[in-house]
């Protein structure tokens, strides 16, 4: 008789980038008096660490949801709190060669409370905790039944000595310690807007008992280097006489690119105002803008085709694009050789976009999620403001392209020095994609000054002035480098600086309106 095989109705597995929607769904359904997990936030977690990071499914819905991370012992016993040890969420402090598994949060549907849904997810912290040989599991977990008993126990300290010797139940601290945890100390100020917990927590510990003290004085065996190959492409603007011209020249760039077997080619900002050079006649900037809108259909599905025919990634530079708000807005597309558009909008026009071509700023600010791991968009000016290289590295980016599009040496030179400050902020590469030539009959193209670039952090393992390639000024031509996403791994944790992770959180940190 044939054996029988039935689908799982409830399965503990890693995380993906599929599951993020539904996470934020669970979170937003488990916090109810807080703000759910951003997206950004959940990319973050699995980009720093996605073995870490485990989902429950029940019968294809996700009920529960749990984030950890790495840290040296240093940090995980001592005082800190929620957002200083998380990143804010992001995971951003995770340490590849600490010693403990940190707990970031645990999520699980109210609605499936029968499941042992916590228990599920525990035990795969205590697997993952084993077979990664640390020395136990920590995190910081809720006192919500403190406030209620503040009166009777005077101090946390007292409500949680209470708890321990089982003169009163907590809701959560009693579970985990029925799960095998044991209070290490009070975290005073953990998480300041849980108000049950007087905002503090208790640094709960689960010591690994096959833990080997031995393992920390092995050799570390490295993988193989995460290679990506890089094309940046510094265009000079021509006169076309057709459109099919304008996307000849790009595809030429693509091809080119493709045969260098690159995995990304970036091309300027707003090098689609090529497009208007085709007109019988030059149109004032606020007609011609809006002109250049309705290119957008072919534009997106030309570059579409191009990525998939080439099997490349392609920075599609930036094209003015009606929104449909009916704005008009600056967007940066990434055309992915899967077959995915992605579009990001510039957040900053500069004054003379809003004044000629009166281009409103954008909203979103989120990483791309590729199959070279996630990336960032800034559009020029953006580029000048540190805030959103932060954010976009804080959700998993290691290389934020910038095209961008310069008429003097004077704006240029803001672009690349704020470039190269990036990649020394956050420990990413940066890639720059300008603009070279002039259009005589376009309106506000009259001059432009490039000089594109692919820049590095500045460590030893790094070239030495911190550029991997450049082209030369205002010549047409490509620039192309690998970068290896696992020296930026190394120097985050081992440089001889480590920007990216030595921020003090517990003294600053950026808010931003989707709470992340």
């Amino acid at each position: 008789m044939a054996e029988k095989r039935s689908t799982p109705k409830i399965e503990v597995r890693t995380a993906t980038t599929k599951d993020v929607s539904a996470i934020i769904a669970l979170s937003a359904k488990v916090f109810k008096d807080e703000a759910p997990y951003t997206r950004g936030m959940v990319m973050g977690q699995l980009s720093a660490f996605p073995e870490g990071q485990f989902v429950v499914v029940y019968e294809d819905e996700i009920v529960g949801y749990a984030a950890t991370m790495v840290l040296p012992e240093a940090k995980v016993m001592k005082q800190h709190s929620w957002a200083e040890v998380t990143g804010g969420g992001y995971a951003a402090m995770h340490d590849r060669k600490g010693d403990w598994l940190y707990g970031i949060e645990v999520c699980v549907d109210p609605d499936r409370r029968r499941l042992r849904i916590g228990k599920r997810l525990y035990d795969a912290r205590r697997r993952l905790c084993t077979d990664m040989d640390l020395k136990g599991i920590a995190f910081g977990g809720r006192l919500p039944g403190y406030k209620r008993h503040a009166k009777k126990y005077g101090t946390p300290e007292a409500y949680l000595e209470a708890v321990r010797k089982n003169e009163i139940t907590d809701p959560v601290a009693s579970f985990h310690l029925k799960a095998g945890f044991e209070p290490e100390f009070l975290l005073k100020n953990y998480y300041p807007i849980d108000t049950a917990s007087g905002g503090h927590g208790v640094l709960m510990v689960w010591p690994n008992p096959y833990y080997d003290p031995e393992h920390a004085k092995q050799p570390v065996n490295r993988s193989n280097p995460d290679i990506v190959r890089i094309v940046t492409v510094q265009m000079q603007a021509r006169k076309m006489a057709a459109t099919k011209e304008f996307y000849d020249a790009v595809e030429y760039f693509v091809e080119v690119a493709a045969e260098y077997d690159a995995d990304f080619v970036v091309f300027p900002e707003l090098f689609t105002l090529m497009l208007l050079s085709a007109e019988p006649e030059e149109l004032k900037p606020e007609a011609a803008i809006a002109r250049l809108t309705e290119h957008t259909p072919e534009f997106v599905e030309r570059m579409t085709a191009m990525a998939i025919r080439r099997n490349i990634n392609i920075i599609g530079g930036s094209h003015a694009t009606r929104t449909e708000d009916g704005e008009i807005q600056n967007v940066g597309y990434a055309f992915l050789r899967d077959g995915s558009v992605h579009a990001r909008e510039k957040i900053h026009p500069t004054p003379n976009e809003r004044q000629y071509w009166h281009i409103q700023g954008g909203d979103p600010i989120d990483v791309i999620e590729t199959d070279c791991g996630p990336v960032g968009i800034m559009i020029c000016y953006d580029s000048e403001f540190p805030e959103i290289a932060r954010r976009l590295c804080d959700q998993g980016a290691r290389i934020l392209f910038v095209p961008f599009n310069t008429d003097t040496r004077h704006g240029y030179l803001r672009v690349r020095y704020c470039c190269q400050a990036r990649a020394i902020e956050n420990q990413c590469y940066v890639v720059t994609s300008g603009m070279t030539g002039n259009l005589a009959n376009v309106d506000n193209l009259d001059i432009e000054y490039a000089q594109s670039g692919i820049f590095t952090p500045c460590d030893f393992p790094f070239a030495r002035d911190g550029i991997a390639a450049e082209t030369s000024e205002n010549v047409e031509m490509v620039a192309v480098a690998d970068l290896n996403l696992s020296t930026l791994a190394w120097a985050r944790y081992e440089g001889s600086v480590r920007n990216f992770r030595d921020r003090r959180l517990d003294l600053y940190r950026t808010r931003w309106s989707d709470g992340g």
